[in-house]
């Protein structure tokens, strides 16, 4: 049953394909989490200038257009949760998307986009809606692509989680064992040791790094373990550029999960231009987690 004293999942929608597979995937986690689902559609359209302001008639078809989009975003959210008493809300807002999903994800459980978008006016272009809102909001934002993977075949592969060590790397992990117990599937911890995809290193040397980096990957999991003992756990160690790893493995996963930002292996992924190129190639639906 929803609850709606419960933060709840925002998913924007623009009519595309890419924003109604958010959809689907929102529904589906917030029936997992029996939280409130909200819908939201921008038909806010350029500044014409003082010349040209559009006239009632324009904004009323295009309240109705964003309630047309609503209706039918609204029935694929119920058709990808069914069974789920799902507390849905949708809403047409005139407001520009990106400060608005930067400005409600204050209080929001997470917030859904598509990986792009199309429309008129160009009001939900999500590839730069996506890259907005991963870069400053203030929960985390999961960016779906061409396929929401909620289908059976899909949703029984396990989270992938990026592990670097750093502080940051915990509110990934955390909201990583809780989507895969929630989901009832496996995890898979991923940590990368080197920027460099190989090291000119003897053979004792990379055995101790090695070693090493495998005590750290172990330490950064400690605890989870008790938490979740009905969660599988896959430790995944590569000496490999960060973002090709997560690729190669994101094909045999669900879901990939990243921290907002990192440190070693991992610092130049999240959010800098090879995390941007990271959010639109992964072809699985992804979760950037911010360390606030």
């Amino acid at each position: 049953m929803g609850n709606s004293a419960a933060p709840q999942i925002i998913a924007a929608v623009d009519g595309s394909a890419s924003s109604y597979e958010a959809v689907a995937w929102a529904a589906v986690d917030a029936a997992l989490h029996r939280c409130p689902l909200r819908i939201l559609t921008s038909v806010a359209v350029p500044d014409f200038g003082p010349d040209r302001t559009l006239s009632e008639a324009d904004v009323e078809w295009l309240r109705r257009d964003g309630e047309r989009i609503l209706v039918e975003a609204a029935s694929l959210a119920r058709h990808a949760a069914p069974g789920a008493e799902l507390e849905l809300a949708t809403e047409v807002i005139f407001a520009s998307i990106i400060p608005t999903l930067i400005l409600r994800s204050a209080q929001a459980r997470m917030l859904v986009v598509g990986s792009r978008g199309v429309g008129a006016f160009h009001r939900g272009l999500l590839g730069s809606v996506s890259t907005a809102v991963a870069h400053h909001a203030h929960c985390p934002v999961a960016v779906i692509h061409g396929d929401s993977a909620i289908d059976p075949e899909s949703a029984s592969k396990p989270i992938l989680v990026g592990v670097d060590g750093s502080g940051n790397s915990v509110p990934a992990i955390e909201l990583a064992f809780e989507e895969a117990s929630r989901r009832k599937v496996g995890l898979t911890a991923l940590h990368t040791w080197s920027d460099a995809s190989s090291v000119d290193l003897p053979h004792s040397g990379w055995e101790a790094a090695r070693e090493s980096e495998q005590a750290l990957l172990a330490e950064n999991l400690a605890g989870y373990r008790d938490r979740y003992p009905e969660v599988p756990v896959q430790r995944v160690l590569k000496l490999d550029r960060p973002v090709r790893a997560l690729l190669d493995e994101s094909a045999n996963a669900q879901l990939v999960v990243v921290g907002s930002r990192g440190r070693g292996g991992f610092a130049s992924m999240v959010l800098g231009s090879t995390s941007n190129a990271l959010l639109h190639t992964v072809e699985c639906p992804m979760i950037v987690v911010r360390n606030s």
